[in-house]
């Protein structure tokens, strides 16, 4: 693989690469849906324009992990951390088997890395996959815009784009046909693949569980099972409705059922409720929450942007986990039957690990 440039600005100024080349770059920009620009420099080898809905991160590290989540399918990564790709790429951190988002946005991509598990720069990475990134881009005062007027679409392109040419369609990212791990568990348990995060089978085989990974329509109630997982995933949740009918007879046999993430919404509407879209969406590594039944607080790994309305929850169901910036619900749990779900992730990768333990209550329940 030809090495990259090492010139992030319009004028000439960076780092030198290992081999002395440079990363040669060229004048680019982000187009918003309002029509608002942000400047920035692109490689010469992205070529076209590149739609997505425009989100943020405020993780300091994890970038690979964040990359290759399925929840970033059809969507634009801003990095608000000032540095990204200063420890490379390791492809064992990888939380899918290809890179997910539309589009990279960073203030500065760094072009000499460190560490001794990883093999390649990020922007080698990109450039493998054709992912564009936009460079020297003011991220701070992007991430403010967002946070102002709410996530929207945008592209990345060297030329005006439209606002009509900006439409964003639902994309599913599922298996595409049963895939199964570690048979020899004590307890089988369907993972419904909506984008399941690698790290949920890890989490769950770690438990000593057989799991079972189909896809996100696929009708699993007439099989053998002691408990299901409903994954994480990209996209409104009221277009899953094939899950969401498939999840409503799950309920209905009383058996184990864990949500997350996207899950959670699932789990949600298939009991009745209904969710709507937050205007900026949660997503980073440092979200609070507290714990209805223990009063007790937890800092968690989220990526969505859509919640579940609290007002329209059955009676028969409770919310278990409240997010403490913006009082929207965090998590889900019937209160008699076992069926519970959280917003956020307990597999983490990256993030905090502090609700790792749900992995060993939804064993304990099976």
């Amino acid at each position: 693989m030809s090495k990259l440039s090492a010139t992030t600005s319009k004028n000439t100024h960076g780092n030198r690469s290992n081999g002395g080349d440079f990363f040669v770059t060229k004048e680019s920009h982000l187009y918003l849906h309002d029509g608002t620009i942000f400047d920035g420099v692109a490689p010469t080898w992205q070529q076209g324009a590149f739609v997505g809905e425009v989100v943020f991160n405020t993780g300091m590290t994890g970038y690979v992990e964040s990359l290759t989540d399925p929840s970033y399918s059809n969507q634009i990564l801003v990095f608000t951390f000032p540095l990204i790709g200063n420890y490379g790429v390791d492809l064992l951190s990888s939380e899918s088997n290809k890179i997910q988002v539309s589009g990279v946005i960073v203030s500065e991509a760094a072009l000499n890395w460190s560490h001794s598990g990883s093999d390649r720069s990020l922007l080698e990475w990109l450039h493998s996959q054709n992912i564009p990134v936009l460079i020297d881009v003011d991220t701070r005062a992007l991430t403010k815009y967002l946070r102002t007027r709410g996530t929207m679409a945008g592209a990345i392109s060297d030329a005006p784009v439209k606002p009509a040419d900006m439409a964003l369609t639902q994309k599913f990212v599922s298996v595409d046909a049963p895939v199964s791990y570690n048979p020899e568990g004590k307890k089988k348990v369907i993972l419904v693949d909506c984008g399941a995060k690698e790290n949920i089978v890890r989490s769950l085989v770690a438990q000593d569980l057989h799991v079972v990974r189909v896809p996100y329509d696929y009708d699993y109630t007439g099989e053998e099972y002691d408990g299901v997982m409903l994954s994480n995933g990209p996209g409104d949740p009221t277009d899953y409705q094939a899950t969401i009918d498939i999840a409503r007879k799950a309920l209905a046999q009383q058996r184990p059922v864990f949500g997350i993430c996207l899950g959670t919404q699932i789990m949600a509407l298939a009991a009745g409720a209904s969710t709507y879209k937050l205007k900026y969406g949660h997503r980073g590594h440092n979200q609070p929450c507290i714990e209805s039944s223990t009063n007790k607080g937890y800092i968690t790994s989220q990526n969505h942007g859509y919640a579940i309305d609290a007002a329209s929850l059955p009676k028969d169901w409770r919310v278990s986990f409240t997010n403490l910036n913006d009082g929207s619900v965090e998590g889900i749990e019937h209160v008699s039957k076992p069926f519970f779900s959280v917003q956020f992730h307990p597999e983490a990768t990256p993030g905090p690990t502090d609700t790792a333990y749900l992995f060993e209550k939804f064993r304990g329940i099976l």
